[in-house]
């Protein structure tokens, strides 16, 4: 039974169809723009891990209309020649109050005759910049030289966060030559409204088992900061960090009961509202055996922030899962790369889009409306990224 009050309910939507358009969109993530409305940036997927150029739209109505995706030009896949090309891929935008700039960052990946190339090194955060009048700025090298970082620094897929002081807190994966797993940590980096600068790194965490630690993700609750972090051990992790630098070491995710999140290689993503804590994540139930990594339906559980636990009596499915899972889970589409964006006082959103490789990869775009009792304030406060409430 859900006893949580702050949500009164969740809707489907569907952006994008794949019926329609006959393009499958990917990566879709979104931040809200200082004058209310959301831009949402996505990717066409055309094969596994296979992305071409970002893409924008926008809505200016609440989401009952979205624009037509238009590229980036800066953040465009490059032919260097020789079958050789390069994506800019799991771009997360993200407004810098203190400028009325986007920034979008995510990490480069390589492709040898259109196919992945491996192994996953050379690849390193790149941003472009939007200005407050909607142009799109160069692409940009985040330069960090540390020696733990040399073949690889992604921080795709991850939630930032934005200083009172105009600094921001990038949460990222990195590892050296010679090096499988990875390790995450978080950088400190200036902004003057058109490069980023790092200024300072956070404890460097690892977990060595397989790939180790991905994908990690930051949230502000409460004057602490928090980190998810995904891993390949069957589990996920949780950090938190006075600072945002100085992290204790990552522990399971489990349920209020002690029971671990049974997730499987895949990102959870943070839903903050001001007067609750959110995770969002894909887990194995008795429906989905034999969909990969368990990546349908997705979840969303309210988490206690003392204990850092889920709270089990508040998880309800957010995005149902299209097909039979059990019976033909060929058919289900499948949703592993997710975001969330608090779109309103009274809504935020997750948006995601699904892909099936044994089908073409063809799928919908789908934003799940979460509508909140009560007004989030931290909507309020910074027209659209998430912080701590003005005091009373």
């Amino acid at each position: 039974m859900i006893t949580d009050e702050l949500i009164t309910g969740i809707d489907e939507q569907i952006v994008f169809r794949y019926a329609v358009d006959g393009v499958s969109w990917f990566q879709t993530r979104a931040d809200r723009l200082p004058d209310g409305s959301v831009l949402m940036l996505l990717q066409e997927i055309i094969d596994n891990d296979n992305y071409l150029g970002s893409h924008w739209t926008r809505t200016g109505d609440g989401g009952a209309t979205w624009s037509r995706p238009e590229p980036i030009p800066s953040l465009a896949r490059i032919d260097h020649g020789g079958g050789l090309e390069e994506s800019i891929l799991d771009v997360t935008p993200g407004l810098h109050p203190q400028t009325g700039t986007v920034i979008a960052m995510g990490q480069n990946t390589w492709y040898q005759d259109g196919a992945l190339r491996t192994p996953l090194q050379d690849r390193y955060i790149f941003y472009a910049v939007r200005d407050p009048g909607g142009t799109w700025g160069p692409r940009r090298k985040l330069d960090w030289g540390h020696p733990e970082a040399t073949a690889s620094q992604s921080c795709g897929c991850g939630q930032r966060l934005v200083l009172p002081d105009g600094d921001v807190l990038v949460p990222l994966s990195c590892s050296p030559y010679g090096r499988r797993d990875r390790a995450a940590t978080t950088l400190r980096c200036g902004f003057d409204g058109e490069q980023l600068t790092v200024r300072e790194h956070g404890r460097i965490l690892r977990h060595p088992v397989d790939r180790g630690l991905l994908e990690p993700s930051l949230a502000l609750f409460h004057d602490q900061f928090l980190l998810t972090i995904r891993a390949e051990d069957g589990l996920a992790y949780v950090s938190r960090s006075v600072d945002g630098l100085d992290w204790a070491d990552p522990r399971p995710w489990t349920y209020d009961d002690g029971e671990p999140l049974p997730t499987t290689t895949t990102q959870q993503q943070w839903l903050t509202h001001s007067d609750g804590l959110y995770l969002c994540y894909t887990r194995q139930t008795p429906d989905n055996p034999a969909v990969p990594r368990h990546r349908a339906p997705l979840f969303l559980a309210r988490v206690d922030p003392g204990t850092l636990r889920l709270i089990r009596a508040t998880e309800r499915i957010a995005v149902r899962m299209r097909g039979d899972g059990r019976a033909v889970p060929n058919t289900v589409p499948m949703l592993g790369n997710f975001a969330t964006v608090a779109a309103s006082p009274d809504e935020s959103w997750i948006t995601v889009g699904e892909h099936n490789p044994r089908t073409g990869f063809d799928g919908d775009t789908i934003v799940a409306r979460i509508r909140w009792s009560r007004p989030n304030r931290l909507v309020t406060r910074e027209r659209g990224k998430s912080g701590p409430p003005d005091p009373a």
